[in-house]
């Protein structure tokens, strides 16, 4: 490696070099750039809480506060009895110029220094000139970054200092009120883009938060979906063997069946077959490599006693409730049934300790109804937070079988859940009761006593 790489690779050889790339960057690339000044908006901190007529106006406060600055500048130029209106003017327009190009500002306002002290006496600086950069620094400083605003406030010294001669005190003068000046701007800027970033931060996080809550909602509604398509399969597996047994032992019941009797039945039995065949086929997928499809039968509003005894036994007093006769519905209408009474009372179990429940199933004419009701918490245990998911599965149940939820709080601080789910005509027994007139909706009162 030669002594010039050697020099080059050096960290004090880089940090020079990055030193001058931002000084090009800043002062000398895009120096005569149009960047006008925006004006304030209407929504911020201090305007909206301004008259409406009002806040029409204070957008332009940075720009008023501006020319305000040149005018005082002008007037400090007028103190000059040499070419006065020149010594005022002059340095009036760098000012003005930082509106609209901030970093051509700068450079004007050393060119409005130079004429100001080739045409007028008492230095370097005269008044006009030293305000007139006193406030181009401030302002280029508010409308940039640090960094370009300490390389003005450098290149500033030199040029001071080296036109200036032995006695540069105008120039130590300046020196000392603009860093503080620089300073105070440079505090502002790193607190409001502290801000800017906490903001940012604030509303990335509540972005995120709302896409992962719908997301989670999408996967807890698909879960469901999945463990309703799970049973179902099971249902209508069982219904379709069922039925495909009973097609293939049919003719043995009939004593010289005619063989059109035989061959209806032998194609009940292969349709069937075939049917069950693509069912699980098709619905099989839905099943994780590690589900295992239970032993028992899936349960029904028959074994509901079964399901308040184990909730009586954690602590929940269950009282039931129904009303209307009782009778047998299709096995996927009475699985939903006991499901959506399972999950509102364990809901009760986790969100209101200490609380009483009552479910009321109603049996209507044209469905079933079901009503879950507890009261508000009492017990020492705090309620579990909740995400909404046991709502949720209840309602794809309801859903699916084209029925009506509501779910809301009651006035004394508990919850209810109140469904009623559709049965077709043509899914009822024939000689099945009519309810009375109005029987439709859900009957939740003049309940009778399990």
């Amino acid at each position: 490696m030669t002594e010039t790489q050697t020099k080059t690779s050096t960290p004090e050889f880089r940090a020079a070099a990055n030193a001058m790339d931002g000084l090009r960057e800043d002062l000398f690339r895009h120096a005569f750039a149009y960047r006008p000044l925006p004006p304030l908006s209407p929504e911020g901190r201090f305007i909206r809480r301004l008259p409406e007529g009002l806040r029409q106006f204070a957008v332009w406060t940075p720009h008023a506060l501006v020319l305000f600055a040149a005018l005082m500048v002008m007037v400090a130029g007028f103190a000059s009895w040499e070419f006065r209106v020149f010594m005022g003017l002059v340095p009036a327009i760098a000012v003005v110029l930082t509106l609209v190009r901030p970093v051509a500002a700068f450079w004007g306002s050393l060119l409005a220094t130079l004429f100001c002290a080739v045409f007028g006496s008492g230095g370097l600086w005269q008044p006009g000139a030293f305000v007139a950069q006193m406030v181009v620094l401030v302002v280029v400083a508010a409308r940039t970054r640090p960094r370009t605003a300490a390389w003005m406030w450098l290149l500033t010294l030199l040029f001071g200092v080296s036109l200036e001669g032995g006695n540069p005190s105008n120039t130590a003068s300046l020196a000392v009120l603009t860093a503080l000046a620089l300073l105070v701007v440079a505090v502002v800027q790193i607190r409001r883009d502290a801000e800017r970033e906490v903001r940012d931060a604030e509303r990335e996080v509540t972005v995120q938060r709302t896409v992962t809550a719908v997301e989670r909602d999408r996967r807890t509604l698909l879960e469901e979906r999945t463990t309703i398509a799970r049973e179902l399969h099971d249902v209508v597996a069982h219904h379709m063997s069922v039925v495909a047994i009973q097609a293939e032992a049919a003719p043995y019941r009939v004593e010289n069946p005619p063989p059109e009797l035989e061959q209806a039945f032998v194609t009940i039995r292969e349709n069937a077959v075939a049917a069950l065949t693509e069912l699980r086929r098709v619905l099989g997928v839905v099943r994780a490599e590690d589900y295992e499809a239970p032993e028992a039968p899936q349960p029904t509003l028959a074994v509901l006693d079964g399901l308040l005894d184990n909730v009586r036994e954690t602590g929940l007093e269950t009282e039931k409730v129904i009303t209307g006769a009782v009778r047998e519905l299709p096995q996927g209408v009475e699985l939903s049934a006991y499901r959506i009474i399972q999950e509102a009372l364990s809901n009760t179990l986790r969100h209101a300790p200490g609380a009483t429940a009552r479910v009321e199933i109603s049996y209507v004419l044209g469905g079933i109804g079901l009503r879950i009701v507890n009261g508000p918490p009492t017990g020492l245990v705090k309620p579990s937070p909740g995400a909404g998911h046991g709502v949720t599965g209840m309602r794809e149940r309801v859903a699916m079988l084209n029925g009506v939820m509501t779910a809301e709080a009651t006035e004394d601080g508990g919850y209810e859940v109140a469904v009623f789910l559709p049965v077709p005509q043509a899914e009822r027994e024939p000689d099945e009761p009519a309810a009375a007139p109005g029987a439709e909706t859900l009957p939740y009162k003049k309940a009778e006593q399990a």
